[in-house]
């Protein structure tokens, strides 16, 4: 698996596309706009800084060609925005090879449902894996052309796959680069475990007119207050409390800081006092424009399908449905409407049953599971 493809170079593709480089493995990377791979290009390869490995990574390719991309390569890793999975999926199927396996840096949530469902639709006789990780492994940033810095690397990163039973082969695979990497027990575990849903939306919308007025402060820092920080503790209130109705024992948001960073947290400290210990959060700063993905990706593929399936599973979810209504003022669409939805995963008109086994099989096993319920009957 050391011939690798990276779809996506931005700044989480850019440092995990080095990264990979720099562990030994031959690298493309592909970006669909040439702009962006131009300096990569040029210098042949990316500049990595910060925390972990560092050096200059040589990159094989870089290139706006799909095909050519693919070609090869044995582990696809697409580091995009969520937004873009099913956009890569129609991009990506004519192209994919049995054993194939496609891991979605994050999959926000749903994400590999998504990707898989929009795949085989494209191309019904594709065979390969899709796996999504629970959140990025890197705080990172682009930093200069060509290269990127590893600000911080969590210490403990769930993936999962769909069929449930390629999770351990793909946590094996990934653990030889990434050794924070953990085998979830279903993509519903980093579905839920979605903490960009909890720390993206929120923050942005309610420091809009700072960000619209180009200020800069620290995101996470100064952004999220000890009033925000109250909001944000009642919406994840309501994904545990989805999680929990689903089967999942997931961890609240301060829960996750203190596993993923390391840093003690007390339990009687709030959700703001535990976002201030976090040194990883230093220096990041707010966007500066209403247009940011923190809303445009995490509203509709994070807030969305939470908020849909805990319809279907009669959890009230009021802190959720106002961040997304607000996010469609400000956007001045449905995303709702545009999000993944039941109907977009394929999940509408199923039982909460049946959707939970949705998130754990596909294709086959998902085939055996309805002949069963048939026999049964």
């Amino acid at each position: 698996m050391n011939k690798i493809t990276v779809i996506g170079a931005g700044n989480g593709g850019t440092s995990i596309a080095a990264w990979l480089s720099l562990k030994g493995c031959k690298v493309k990377l592909y970006d669909k706009f040439e702009s962006t791979l131009t300096e990569i290009r040029n210098a042949k390869g990316i500049l990595l800084k910060g925390k972990g490995i560092r050096g200059f990574a040589p990159i094989e390719k870089a290139t706006s060609n799909i095909e050519e991309a693919l070609e090869g390569s044995s582990l696809i890793m697409v580091v995009t925005p969520a937004f873009a999975h099913a956009e890569i999926a129609k991009l990506c199927a004519p192209y994919l090879v049995n054993g194939q396996i496609i891991i979605l840096n994050p999959g926000r949530t749903g994400g590999a449902i998504e990707f898989h469902k929009v795949a085989t639709e494209v191309n019904p006789s594709a065979s390969f894996t899709i796996a999504e990780t629970q959140s990025l492994i890197f705080a990172c940033r682009i930093t200069g052309p060509a290269e990127a810095t590893i600000y911080e690397i969590k210490r403990k990163m769930p993936v999962a796959a769909i069929p449930t039973s390629q999770t351990q082969k793909v946590a094996n695979i990934l653990s030889s680069y990434f050794p924070q990497i953990q085998a979830a027990q279903s993509v519903l575990e980093t579905s839920l475990s979605n903490i960009g849903a909890i720390f993206h939306p929120t923050p942005t919308i309610l420091n809009i007119a700072r960000i619209e007025a180009k200020h800069n402060f620290e995101y996470y820092l100064q952004g999220i207050s000890p009033c925000v920080s109250k909001i944000l503790e009642r919406l994840d209130s309501e994904r545990i409390a989805l999680a929990s109705r689903m089967g999942l024992n997931v961890p609240s948001a301060k829960q996750w800081l203190q596993e993923v960073y390391g840093i003690p947290i007390k339990d009687s400290e709030t959700l703001y006092e535990a976002i201030q210990k976090q040194k990883a959060y230093k220096g990041i700063l707010a966007p500066k424009t209403p247009d940011v993905r923190y809303i445009t990706e995490d509203v509709p593929m994070s807030l969305v399908p939470l908020s849909e399936l805990a319809k279907v599973f009669e959890i009230k979810t009021p802190v959720m449905d106002s961040i997304i209504c607000l996010a469609n003022i400000i956007h001045d669409c449905d995303y709702r409407k545009n999000g993944r939805n039941l109907k977009k995963l394929g999940l509408e008109k199923m039982t909460p049953d049946q959707i939970i086994n949705s998130f754990a099989h596909i294709t086959s096993e998902r085939k055996v599971h309805n002949d069963d319920k048939r026999q049964a009957s």
